[in-house]
């Protein structure tokens, strides 16, 4: 597997903006990838029908 370029990089924030993760969840989501921390594992949210 590759590396990760700013261009892409930047379509995965706009995307998961466009979800509307805030820009909390995006650092939590992106610090999860590289560290591996449960901490910042995203958790799934309440549905709300």
């Amino acid at each position: 597997m590759g590396t990760v370029n700013m261009s892409e990089t930047a379509r995965l924030i706009l995307g998961l903006r466009a979800a509307g993760w805030s820009d909390k969840e995006i650092n939590d989501f992106i610090l999860f990838i590289e560290t591996g921390e449960e901490q910042y594992k995203p958790q799934e949210k309440e549905k709300t029908e």
